[in-house]
């Protein structure tokens, strides 16, 4: 196992950035193996090509050491969202979700009933916008088949109980969008069916990297309605369409983008090898820290305070007519962060340095005197 330090070392944004909910700035790992590989591909040396194609294995293999699905029940997918088209547009029946997550869940789901009308989104009613097992469990009918669910919710920083989610579900599938505690949050993935997750934000992978795990269960009931040449068990299938594969790799329409697979893979092997666990409690001190600093300030905190509830997200929400005088405040003081629906996103992880909340100090004590002037 790799220190935290060798880990936190690799972080390169500047101080201020408070917004990994949104995008992690690339890690220095990642900027490395980008380089990298680019080099490769761009000699094409005799036999290099072949190490490109090694990327779709080496990046399902680092998936599976931080969720615990084998490696052959992994696809890469371009993005979150992507994985979670598949999986809607693969189910038939009934599934419950919230419209109050964010919107890929719920656009996957009505996209699907509107093209294939074989899917049936029933809306769950939530805690203000926190989903329970106790909401799901009282909002279950005979009809659902799935039950779809944030991992951490973007608006409210609520981090789900999978584990207790499956209790009340029974046999139903897990649908869980994990983007916002993926790499960071030592979650229950083996509760879920289907776990769909980006690696821009936390993991801090840039875009166009992804995956889709599917248990067997998923893979019994999901049918792969977009499948490629790519998604057959057959090598080279020219001359004939053969049928999909019976594996996760059904889900998959072409081949995918070797240099962001390997800088997929160069972010999730590094989080690996410090551990999950680790970064988790890393973060969640520096968590506190900002919430402690918010409190000596007139700001409320609506996001969870319970280390059991909560991953890396401070949601604060200001008194409306006071909404914009925050936001300025946070700018002028070189504080990068997400505002959304009168609230402000302040989103940390393992690394937090002295100087953000020197500025994040400063943004809120201008704040202060503004609001109470």
């Amino acid at each position: 196992m790799n220190s935290l330090l060798s880990f936190t070392d690799g972080f390169r944004e500047e101080p201020g950035y408070l917004d990994f909910g949104r995008v992690g700035p690339l890690s220095e790992a990642v900027v490395a193996e980008t380089l990298g590989q680019t080099e490769v591909l761009s000699r094409a040396r005799h036999g290099s090509l072949d190490h490109l194609v090694d990327q779709d294995l080496r990046a399902r293999t680092a998936v599976s050491e931080l969720t615990s699905f084998a490696a052959d029940q992994i696809v890469l997918q371009p993005n979150t969202s992507s994985g979670l088209m598949q999986a809607m547009f693969g189910l038939t029946g009934t599934v419950l979700l919230s419209a109050g997550e964010f919107p890929s869940v719920s656009f996957a789901a009505v996209r699907a009933a509107e093209a294939l009308h074989v899917v049936t989104p029933l809306w769950l009613e939530t805690d203000h916008g926190r989903v329970t097992p106790g909401q799901i469990r009282d909002q279950l009918t005979p009809a659902v088949v799935a039950v779809a669910v944030c991992l951490v919710d973007s608006r409210t920083g609520y981090r789900t109980d999978l584990e207790g989610i499956r209790q009340v579900i029974g046999d139903r599938l897990l649908i869980v969008d994990a983007i916002q505690g993926f790499g960071v949050v030592d979650a229950a993935y083996a509760a879920a069916d289907v776990v769909a997750s980006g690696g821009q934000k936390w993991t801090r992978a840039g875009w166009g990297t992804g995956f889709l795990a599917l248990s067997e269960r998923a893979l019994e009931r999901l049918v792969p309605v977009i499948s490629g040449y790519v998604g057959t068990d057959t090598d080279a299938p020219w001359d004939e369409v053969t049928p999909p594969s019976h594996a996760a790799r059904a889900f998959r329409v072409t081949d995918g983008d070797a240099i962001a697979q390997a800088r997929f893979a160069a972010a999730l092997e590094q989080s690996f090898d410090v551990g999950v666990d680790v970064i988790q409690k890393a973060m969640n001190e520096n968590v506190s820290e900002i919430i402690e600093l918010v409190d000596e300030f007139v700001v409320d905190i609506v996001s969870p305070r319970d280390v059991g509830s909560r991953a890396g997200i401070v949601v604060l929400e200001p008194p409306a007519e006071f909404l914009t005088t925050l936001v300025a405040s946070l700018h002028n003081h070189g504080i990068t962060a997400t505002t959304r629906g009168g609230t402000v996103r302040l989103c940390v992880h393992a690394a937090l340095d002295p100087d953000t909340v020197t500025m994040l100090r400063g943004a809120l004590t201008a704040y202060t005197l503004a609001a109470t002037y």
